[in-house]
């Protein structure tokens, strides 16, 4: 019989934001979970193409693809950290009166308002290299980074060794011991 021990992660991962504080996310995550967000990313940066120039790119376009990033990263969070992260207030009478994880949500509480409402981000602001790289960590942290899964037929096959293969012979027909050598 065969016995394998798993590691279960069980305490939070933590990103260091230095002074904007920290970023709890919580220790493990289903496939399912992860692959669904994650496939939500990979269809809004899709419709980026192959244009590497952003000031060519429509807003509309980079601010989905954006979007998809922030909710994706604010589900692997730990509710405060979410919480913080992602966070669209609706304001009445200049008082905040509720608050969403997602600007449809927000939107749709206030339209159910009369008076002045408006819809504010509150949301945790961070630049997009740090997005990108916050999205590559979690990346490698839920779904297995760059790992192979199994063999690879694009691998490269190990290179052969040079010369021929020998048995080869020492000159020396006994051992030299080490131990107790003096330094000289």
């Amino acid at each position: 019989m065969a016995t394998k021990t798993f590691a279960i992660r069980t305490e939070n991962h933590v990103a260091d934001l230095g002074d904007l504080g920290t970023l709890e996310f919580v220790p493990e995550i289903l496939g399912d979970e992860f692959l669904d967000g994650y496939s939500k990313v990979q269809e809004a940066q899709s419709a980026l193409g192959d244009e590497k120039d952003l000031a060519k790119l429509d807003p509309g376009v980079l601010r989905s693809v954006y979007g998809a990033m922030r909710s994706f990263l604010a589900t692997l969070m730990t509710p405060e950290s979410a919480e913080r992260f992602l966070r669209f207030e609706v304001i009445k009478g200049g008082k905040t009166v509720a608050h969403f994880r997602t600007r449809e949500e927000a939107d749709a509480y206030a339209s159910e308002l009369t008076g002045a409402v408006r819809v504010e981000d509150k949301s945790m602001r961070l630049p997009d290299r740090v997005m990108v790289e916050m999205l590559e960590w979690t990346t490698e942290l839920y779904g297995g980074g760059d790992r192979p899964t199994g063999p690879s037929s694009g691998s490269s096959r190990a290179s052969r060794r040079a010369g021929t293969a020998s048995k080869g012979s020492s000159r020396s027909k006994g051992s030299t011991s080490t131990a107790g050598r003096s330094a000289r």
